[in-house]
């Protein structure tokens, strides 16, 4: 499992059409969005796209201009052993 946040930057008139484009990539999730083009997600990886991929994806978005990675969370779920107390 790898969940990670990430600030995107886009050009502020094409918002609409970049958010648009943003929640239709694999694992995006948008969570807030601001009229100057900041635009908070979550990407998650799915079973068809790993995070990696998806944050290359996120600068080929028609208006936007960066992505800022604010938080990483990534652990391999076949390893972690439940443990009773």
């Amino acid at each position: 499992m790898n969940i990670s946040s990430a600030i995107v930057y886009v050009i502020p008139d094409r918002l609409d059409e970049a958010c648009s484009a943003l929640v239709q990539l694999p694992g995006v999730e948008i969570h807030a969005r601001s009229p100057e083009g900041k635009v908070v997600v979550t990407i998650e990886d799915s079973d068809t796209s790993l995070a990696s991929a998806t944050y290359i994806a996120l600068h080929d978005v028609p208006g936007v201009m960066s992505v800022a990675m604010v938080y990483q969370y990534s652990d391999d779920e076949s390893v972690t052993e439940e443990v009773e107390a």
